[in-house]
């Protein structure tokens, strides 16, 4: 397991920016992904966006084209920058780090959670 502690969460209004980041505590193996995901209120916790260690980034289709994930895993973080925010996207947002083995990915490691919240 990898402990991640996440930053940057906080209250904006409606149409601006907030940068998340994620810091693990210690090294992890070559072939990995960090992500993020969010828990709306009252809701399922939901894909966010991913970056392997190859760079290949994903993202749901609820963010794309406003939020962009960067980072190298070999550098053992992970940031969100988030633009154009939306209430909508008013929530708990985790950090997860999986690892790539024998043909799937296994999650190591959660962070506790930062709050973002988007007023209108």
């Amino acid at each position: 397991q990898v402990q991640l502690v996440e930053s940057g969460g906080g209250l904006v209004q409606a149409g601006g920016s907030l940068r998340l980041s994620c810091a693990a505590s210690r090294s992890i193996s070559e072939d990995n992904q960090l992500g993020w995901y969010r828990q709306p209120p009252g809701k399922q916790r939901e894909f966010v966006a991913a970056i392997t260690s190859g760079g290949s980034t994903h993202y749901a289709d609820s963010v794309k084209g406003r939020f962009t994930i960067s980072g190298a895993s070999g550098q053992n973080t992970v940031y969100l920058q988030m633009n154009s925010l939306k209430p909508e996207d008013t929530a708990v947002y985790f950090c997860q780090a999986n690892v790539y083995v024998s043909g799937r990915y296994y999650t190591v490691g959660w962070g506790q959670g930062t709050q973002v919240t988007v007023s209108s």
